[in-house]
Formats: C-alpha cells, structure tokens, sequence
C-alpha cells in the first residue's frame, strides 16, 4: 500500500514513517501544502496522512481541493488542534479520521489499518487459487496457515494480487515498494522474488517470469 504523509514536524515525520514501513507500506514524504498538493495531483495513493498546519498551503485546503476533484481517497488528520470546532472544521471538508498529537504509533497504525479496510478501492481480501491476502492486517494464508512472510515479499506478494493476469515489470515493484528517497535494485527486487518464489512454490503457487517483461503469479497447480 502506498501512503503520502504530509507533515512539517521533522521527528513526528521520521517515526511516522519508520511505523508504517516496517508493516510493510511504501511511503512517501512532503512538509509542506504545496507539495502535498502536488504529489496528489501526480501519484495515485491508497491513504493521505494530513497534518493541518502545514506551512505554504494549509492541510484543510489541501483536503478541500483533494475532495473538490472528486477523490475519494481515505484521509487522515493529525494536529495538535484539539479543539471541538477544529474537528468538526476538519470533518466537515472531508476527513475520514481524527488524530490529534501527541498520540501513540499503534493507535496510529490501527486507524492506518481501519481507514483501509474501509477505503480502499480494491477488495480488502485478495484470492488467488488457495492464496489469501488480508490487505489490511497484512497477512497471507495458504490452506489456511499463515505464511511467514517478510514485510517486502508481503508488498510484493500484494502488488501481484492486484494484477493477477497481467505482467508486473520491475520499474512496478520498485514503485511499489519504495516511498520517495528510497531505492531498490533490480537485483534487490530479483532476491526478493526468489525468496517469495521459493515460499509459494510448496503451496503449489508459481511466479512466472517473462524476461525483460516482468512477472506474474501462475495457474495454481492442482493439489
């Protein structure tokens, strides 16, 4: 899952980020309105993260010009306006949660996971064959155990679900995976595969490789 955090506090940014990547989402960072504005002109994203005092252009008219293009992307507010009014302020333009600082990271990241399981455009639970993958909770089953998979073999096992059918090529994953900053080789993401491969492969679930194209999740070979 992609997320766009917008936050000027520097700190608050930095553990924000480090939360969310470790479960495994791709993140990508602005400080300020404008480049909020921006990116969400650009990027498609799964989750705004919004600070409200946003310098350059304020986080509550960077909510109203999202919802005034008519994206219905899930939006989180995080301020230290703790007033009713401001709530309310923030509500009223289209917010889909409230979080108001300071707040502990797991209460963050359980309204991360809320938010998307009701917003996300694609179903919360992707199947393929005897493969299961809650989006939310970030955990993939096969027969129904659970498969010990590492944070990027899950966002990688995700984005094949997403285009079951259809090639995935390298620049994707990378895509993916990575938030702005980031960066991830094409060897990195061939390690990754093989590691993912080798852990599918006993469950009868094949990646195909197309060379110089991509990859793709395979037919599930009968049991």
């Amino acid at each position: 899952m992609r997320i766009l955090l917008a936050e000027d506090d520097a700190m608050i940014a930095d553990g924000i980020m480090r939360a969310l990547k470790k479960s495994g989402h791709a993140v990508d960072h602005v400080d300020n309105g404008l480049d909020a504005d921006t990116a969400l002109l650009g990027q498609c994203y799964d989750l705004l993260i919004l600070d409200l005092g946003l310098p350059r252009l304020p986080g509550i008219e960077v909510l109203r010009r999202l919802r005034a293009r008519k994206n219905s992307l899930p939006v989180l507010i995080l301020t230290a306006q703790d007033g009713v009014e401001d709530r309310v302020r923030g509500l009223d333009a289209g917010a889909d949660d409230y979080l108001t600082k300071p707040f502990a990271l797991p209460e963050l990241e359980a309204r991360v996971r809320a938010l998307t399981r009701r917003g996300t455009a694609h179903s919360k639970i992707l199947e393929f064959g005897c493969l299961t993958f809650d989006r939310s909770e970030r955990v993939a089953r096969c027969h129904g155990h659970v498969l010990d998979l590492s944070a990027r073999e899950l966002a990688l096992l995700e984005i094949l679900l997403l285009r079951v059918g259809r090639l995935v090529s390298k620049d994707q994953l990378v895509d993916h995976l990575c938030g702005w900053g980031e960066e991830v080789t094409n060897n990195a993401i061939e390690v990754y595969i093989h590691r993912l491969r080798k852990k599918l492969e006993p469950e009868g679930i094949r990646i195909a490789t197309v060379r110089g194209l991509g990859y793709c999740l395979d037919t599930p070979q009968e049991s």
